[in-house]
């Protein structure tokens, strides 16, 4: 990305729940990229038929499918707003989020270092 390049505003927020486009599973955002900004090794293990762009928010989510919870790495161009209401159910979660009457995600204040 050059430097005369906006960044683009991020469409998802921290707490936000999302899905994958193509792969079976979903996730809260608890960290946002404004660009890539992971190891090109892991950019390129990527298909390059489902290769994203790297111009683009990534998102760490903590996520899970139907097998197992893990911490995933995802472009923007693949995530969906998740409305099923349904909780996410990751070991971390209480880590980094509370949730409201609602089932909103809210992020904890951290300690300041």
């Amino acid at each position: 990305m050059s430097a005369d390049q906006p960044i683009r505003k991020a469409k998802f927020q921290i707490g936000d729940v999302v899905r994958h486009r193509i792969f079976p599973f979903r996730g809260v955002i608890f960290d946002v990229d404004p660009v890539f900004a992971h190891t090109e090794d892991w950019y390129l293990a990527i298909p390059e038929e489902v290769r994203p762009i790297k111009d683009q928010p990534f998102y760490h989510l903590l996520a899970e499918n139907e097998e197992a919870q893990y911490v995933a790495y995802v472009s923007e161009q693949n995530l969906v707003r998740d409305r099923s209401g349904e909780p996410v159910n990751h070991p971390q979660i209480e880590d980094y989020f509370s949730r409201n009457g609602h089932g909103d995600y809210l992020p904890k204040p951290r300690a300041l270092n």
